[in-house]
């Protein structure tokens, strides 16, 4: 069994929360959001986190805007819609439960 595939595959899996998470304290464009996982260490490429961010707005938990950049061309922020913000109450809930159970089956003497 390959563990990269299997690492890999449990950090996709709480990458939308994590987004989620990080566009909960402020509106930020695609770079920002990835250098917020990057010093994390969460490992994410941009190939990612495009088609995600275009995923969560088409579901309505993400909106978007364009802002002009002093250092090139405008930059599109995202933000939690109101939808989003409910969304993301209800996986912190979920994350609280599942991160417990996890905990204390991996604390768990053989």
């Amino acid at each position: 069994m390959n563990i990269e595939n299997t690492k890999a595959q449990m950090r996709k899996g709480v990458l939308e929360f994590c987004i989620l998470c990080v566009l909960k304290q402020k509106d930020a464009y695609t770079s920002e959001i990835l250098d917020t996982l990057k010093s994390a260490r969460l490992l994410v490429v941009e190939g990612t986190v495009y088609p995600l961010l275009t995923r969560l707005k088409n579901d309505g938990l993400l909106s978007y805007r364009w802002e002009e950049s002093t250092s090139g061309p405008p930059r599109k922020y995202y933000g939690l819609t109101d939808e989003g913000h409910e969304f993301l109450k209800e996986l912190n809930v979920t994350w609280t439960e599942l991160s417990d159970a996890v905990n204390i089956i991996t604390s768990q003497k053989a």
